[in-house]
């Protein structure tokens, strides 16, 4: 729980306060001070009678009546402090720096429960333990520096690491990125990311509060809540970026189906980002270079204008936002001849825009002016100006600060003489703004931003599902397992076949049968030429189980007699062949977050190539378009060099049926559909495995 005495107390105790702000006590006195908190500050010491102008209390049991208590002392006192505290001193509060609980032993998790408990039977608030604290503009609860600039429409940042959140914090103030909140949740006992994005939803103010979100998140403990809430936010007017640290485990195990060879855990983080229209982060600079980008006014086209005078850089960042998917567009004709013609000889106008390193303030703030109002192909100006040592740069960046509170197209300010222009860019920074030093991490945060779909809808797309059908199927299948001994195993083709059918996803006719004559007469109906399966063996292609083209009931005759000499054959599958571009549709059960579904190119491609996104289920028609879409082969399915392209709508509407009948049957663990073939009439499946589990 979140409650007032943690956020705006109107008295702290530090318990372990002292005056070595070297150390985690002192230190945090000093920023509580420093900050200017305007309620009353006490400090328990039992060996200091004046800790940085403050008289102490020798004992907690000496405290009046005090909201919130900052515990900096050994692990080993802190549940008896928590407990004297709510009983008697009426603590509605803690903040727990203290580390060796839950993260190091089992007698520390015990210590760690009985201080939760206390905190549940008294009606407290908890953050941590083993965390740098809390940091607001009530008061700055953290033992750590930097402490950024506070402002209410700065960023709220909520961490899963301490350390780690120093390490962002430096790079932020950095870029003069602002914050509005820090929260460090420790061990998140209590209070984990979950919880924090649930008062920031349940609170939220669109007057008053922050619209960006910076998470570092080492744990989803509850993805449904994380989803839930996040996707709240964001429809509410929020922006989320996150860091999910931890996520490198490898899935491609010794896998029986090709989703569970490629799907890893980090496919689910994927997924629940994506579903919640969360960007996706990896390393501190892009968490932090995303977050500036957040508090700029926000884009609203893809085409930048670069003005710069330094070609190199803007060589770069042309050539990084358009690997990006973003446009940086050719100026030509009159206005570009016109501009040209009030630059200073040898420049550029073609875009990037290079005024050159004689270029002044004046040539500066003449260029923007073209872009804002005389360019129509431009949405957006990024401007790289640092120092050749050749113009003034005070008078530059002035012109770039008021251009930034005057134009309506964002301003994206690349700053790079970070060193040799340290005193300007700090003036800069302190009028407000942002800065990024470096083109091309920026280029990166800005394809991120723009490939971030928005949340997806909660409704879950039921129509052409037969849900009672597909779970009286699984039912009866599960109790099968559980008659024959087992805990899981793979569905017979006849019942995959079922199932699907259930789904309302089409497959290519076929029959499974021991009868020879039964497969032949099946394959004269359909017609030739077909295909022909072993059933049994998981990995028919390893054994030689797959034979296509057979053209002749002789021909048929002959591989069905061969493959069913096969090791565990116990008969063949004959289907109709067809022809089309192959695709991938593969789901895996991630325990906590639900089925994974991933999508791709078909056939050998989805291992050698991988390229394949991932979506949680259920999911609805846009979300299926945006994984489709967001395919580095998704040019193949289009249509390349006068070949028809495939039935887009048909492959978005089996994920999405796919999606909806996994949603209903938790039991199936894991599920290849591949190959799919599909062409610009239809999208049908061929071969499909379904694993289940009672």
């Amino acid at each position: 729980m979140i409650n007032r005495e943690l956020l705006d107390p109107k008295s702290i105790a530090v318990i372990g306060g002292s005056n070595n702000i070297h150390k985690p006590g002192g230190a945090i006195v000093r920023n509580i001070l420093q900050g200017g908190y305007k309620g009353v500050l006490r400090i328990v010491n039992p060996r200091e009678d004046e800790v940085q102008g403050i008289k102490v209390f020798h004992d907690a049991k000496e405290l009046p009546p005090t909201e919130l208590a900052i515990l900096v002392i050994p692990a080993k006192l802190c549940p008896d402090a928590v407990e004297l505290l709510a009983k008697e001193k009426q603590t509605k509060a803690f903040i727990i720096i203290s580390a060796g609980f839950g993260e190091e032993t089992k007698a520390g998790a015990e210590m760690e429960q009985r201080i939760l408990d206390t905190c549940k039977k008294y009606g407290a608030s908890l953050i941590g333990p083993n965390c740098i604290g809390l940091l607001n503009r009530q008061h700055h609860s953290v033992f750590t520096q930097p402490i950024p600039k506070l402002h209410p429409q700065g960023v709220d940042f909520v961490s899963g690491s301490g350390a780690t959140a120093v390490f962002i914090l430096e790079s932020a103030v950095i870029k003069g990125l602002q914050f509005n909140s820090v929260w460090s949740i420790g061990n998140g006992k209590q209070i984990g990311i979950e919880d924090a994005l649930q008062y920031m939803d349940e609170h939220f103010n669109p007057d008053t509060d922050s619209h960006v979100k910076l998470l570092y998140i080492e744990n989803i403990s509850n993805p449904d809540k994380l989803l839930f809430h996040a996707s709240s936010l964001i429809r509410k007017g929020c922006r989320i970026a996150a860091i999910k640290a931890g996520s490198s485990e490898s899935g491609s195990r010794a896998a029986s189906s090709h989703t569970g060879a490629i799907a890893s855990s980090d496919s689910a983080v994927e997924a629940l980002f994506r579903k919640a229209g969360i960007v996706r982060c990896h390393s501190r600079e892009e968490l932090t270079t995303v977050g500036c980008i957040l508090t700029l006014p926000p884009l609203t086209g893809k085409r930048f204008a670069i003005v710069t005078h330094a070609g190199g850089p803007g060589v770069m960042l042309t050539d990084a936002l358009s690997k990006g998917g973003l446009e940086v567009p050719k100026l030509e004709g009159e206005v570009a001849d016109e501009l040209k013609a009030q630059l200073l000889p040898g420049s550029s106008v073609a875009n990037p825009i290079d005024i050159l390193a004689t270029g002044t303030a004046e040539i500066l703030g003449l260029a923007i002016d073209y872009c804002e109002n005389r360019f129509d192909n431009i949405d957006a100006i990024a401007v790289i100006y640092g120092t050749p040592g050749l113009t003034t740069l005070y008078e530059a960046y002035e012109v770039l600060h008021q251009k930034m509170l005057t134009c309506k197209k964002p301003i994206f300010p690349i700053l790079p003489s970070l060193h040799t222009a340290g005193p300007e860019v700090a003036e800069f920074l302190a009028k407000g703004h942002v800065n990024f030093s470096d083109e091309v991490t920026l280029a990166t945060a800005l394809s991120q931003i723009m490939q971030t779909p928005p949340p997806a809808p909660p409704e879950i797309e039921l129509f052409g599902v037969d849900v009672p059908k597909i779970r009286d199927i699984i039912y009866r299948e599960t109790n099968r397992l559980k008659f024959e001994g087992v805990t899981n195993g793979y569905l017979t083709p006849d019942i995959v076949h079922e199932i699907l059918s259930c789904a309302g996803i089409p497959m290519v006719p076929e029959l499974v049968s021991a009868n020879k004559d039964t497969l032949i007469a099946f394959a004269q109906k359909v017609g030739y030429p077909v295909v022909a399966k072993v059933v049994g063996p998981v990995h028919k292609s390893d054994v030689g189980g797959v034979t296509l083209n057979i053209r002749t009931p002789e021909h048929l005759a002959l591989e069905f007699d061969r493959m069913m000499q096969i090791e565990d054959a116990n008969a063949v599958m004959v289907q109709k062949m067809l022809k089309g571009t192959e695709l991938f549709i593969g789901a895996k059960y991630e325990e906590r977050f639900g089925h994974v579904v991933l999508c791709g190119l078909g056939g050998i491609f989805v291992e050698v190539l991988k390229d394949v996104q991932s979506g949680l289920a259920p999911l609805s028609y846009a979300e299926a378009f945006s994984m489709i879409r967001s395919l580095r082969g998704y040019k193949i399915l289009k249509g390349t060099r006068g070949q028809q392209g495939i039935n887009e709508q048909k492959y978005a509407e089996i994920i999405v049926r796919l999606s909806t009948l996994l949603r209903f049957a938790t039991e199936i663990k894991e599920m290849d559909i591949n190959p799919l073939l599909a062409d610009e009439q239809d999208v049908v499946a061929v071969d499909a495995r379904i694993l289940i589990e009672k």
